[in-house]
């Protein structure tokens, strides 16, 4: 949603810190601000990836042990049926 504004202070802005907090700084601090939040960020994710990766193998051998166990029950089904028929 746009809304037209003018701004009395353009050296200052409100940063959200998080849980609802707010704080004032200056546009070159909040720069400086979310500079180390971004690089934090980035450390973090890069953490995570190969966990990540590893969780994604693990899936990966659960979905085709599952599928697997599917098929043998299809065709024990499927041997019981023609033993009785």
């Amino acid at each position: 949603m746009y809304v037209p504004g003018k701004l009395h202070d353009v050296e200052h802005v409100l940063i959200d810190v998080g849980t609802g907090y707010y704080v004032e700084k200056t546009a070159e601090d909040a720069k400086d601000f979310f500079k180390r939040k971004i690089d934090f960020l980035t450390k973090q994710m890069e953490k995570i990836q190969p966990a990540l990766q590893e969780k994604h193998a693990m899936k990966q051998a659960v979905m085709k042990m599952m599928s697997q166990k599917i098929q043998q029950l299809i065709a024990l089904g499927a041997a019981q049926a023609t033993a009785k028929a």
